[in-house]
């Protein structure tokens, strides 16, 4: 198990050739678990080779408590169950 430091949604976070933020946050049901994920995007538009972008997602793991904690600067913590690397490619596929 381990503590998930949720993101702020939203927030811009600048990198050398452009910047990131996490747009979205939600739950999926996978072999009758919880599954914590995050939608984000890149973008770069500062970089001397021309700008492009991606969309991603990250996931954490199998929900063991959503939002069990608080850091000092308020944001949530989830403790998760890492996920096997085979199941990151099944849900990829779904």
């Amino acid at each position: 198990m381990i503590e998930f430091i949720h993101p702020v949604l939203d927030e811009e976070v600048t990198a050398i050739g452009g910047y990131y933020k996490m747009a979205r946050e939600d739950t999926l049901v996978f072999n009758g678990k919880d599954v914590l994920y995050l939608i984000g995007y890149a973008v770069v538009d500062t970089s001397c080779c021309g700008a492009t972008g991606c969309g991603y997602a990250v996931v954490p793991g199998y929900i063991v408590s959503l939002h069990a904690k608080r850091t000092p600067d308020d944001r949530s913590i989830s403790l998760v169950e890492p996920l096997e690397e085979q199941v990151y490619q099944e849900i990829a596929r779904t």
